[in-house]
């Protein structure tokens, strides 16, 4: 990592902890590309303000563990080694730049329409060479395409989500959203529309004393009958689940807010390809993973 963007390794020593708290082994190239986008952000941040956290220890945890903290939740449902993902609202690139940098294989198009930080997305695409990131300015409804995820972070409400990513829903894509307190969730899904099925899910976000909770999103047609909202608890613990290798580390410098670069577009279309019987039963991958480590236990509230 360049002088320029290094950061103190009290921080790298926290994200490997981090990482490992939430089920995740990042081979020293990921985590490198994690701690320079970080750098990156704190620097812009200071110009552009692209977000109301500033010291970069809160950084690290409200914004990268926190990202971070879905990967194995996730990774029941959806196979993101080879996804299609659709971040709305995605402010500085948080979840889709670090999914994409955890993820090379997959595919992020990263959906914000305030231009400051798109030209940060694309700066940081441009100098992580993160070539499988497609930053798109302006709004998800303006946008027709089929992906596999569509994910947002303190965007709307629920209703409000899932008609803003009407036009990237097809019959298997799967809808999340990253939520915090759990007071109110519940009548947030009440006002979904008839055909959408909500799971409310408690995450853990490392060294954050603050809750965090998924709400996944289905077509009630997959899964059977439908219901306002699933509440489970997990008696059993999961299968470990995989990831694909992680990408090689790039070389990273400081940012020149000034410029925009574009950032390499992803690919626009995204199969579905869920079976129908399916839905009965979460993806899990394979053990084989250098990505994500077991998980003793999971919680479903």
């Amino acid at each position: 990592m360049p002088a320029a963007n290094r950061v103190p390794a009290d921080l790298a020593q926290r994200l490997q902890e981090g990482a490992a708290q939430s089920g995740l082994e990042l081979p020293s190239s990921v985590q490198n590309k994690l701690l320079t986008f970080l750098s990156l952000m704190s620097k812009w941040n200071a110009v552009y303000n692209l977000t109301a956290v500033r010291d970069p220890e809160q950084m690290l945890v409200q914004h990268l563990l926190d990202s971070l903290a879905i990967i194995v939740p996730l990774s029941r449902h959806i196979d993101l080694s080879g996804a299609t993902i659709a971040d709305i609202g995605s402010g500085a690139g948080l979840p889709g730049l670090p999914l994409a940098i955890v993820f090379p294989s997959a595919k992020v198009i990263s959906i914000e329409p305030v231009g400051k930080k798109v030209a940060f997305q694309r700066q940081s695409c441009a100098e992580l060479a993160l070539t499988n990131v497609e930053v798109y300015s302006g709004r998800a409804q303006s946008l027709t395409r089929s992906v596999d995820l569509v994910i947002c972070r303190a965007f709307a409400s629920m209703a409000d989500f899932v008609d803003a990513a009407a036009g990237l829903t097809g019959p298997s894509t799967l809808l999340v959203a990253m939520k915090g307190q759990r007071a109110g969730l519940d009548a947030e899904c009440s006002e979904l529309p008839p055909h959408c099925q909500a799971e409310i899910e408690a995450l853990q976000v490392p060294f954050l004393d603050a809750q965090r909770h998924l709400v996944i999103v289905r077509h009630a047609s997959r899964l059977g009958p439908p219901a306002d909202v699933r509440q489970s608890e997990a008696s059993s613990p999961p299968s470990d689940s995989a990831s694909p290798s992680a990408s090689p580390s790039a070389s990273a410098s400081a940012p020149a807010p000034a410029s925009a670069s574009a950032s390499a577009s992803a690919s626009p279309s995204a199969s579905a390809s869920a079976s129908p019987s399916a839905p009965a039963q979460p993806f899990l991958p394979a053990r084989s993973s250098p990505v994500l480590a077991p998980v003793a236990s999971r919680r479903t509230v």
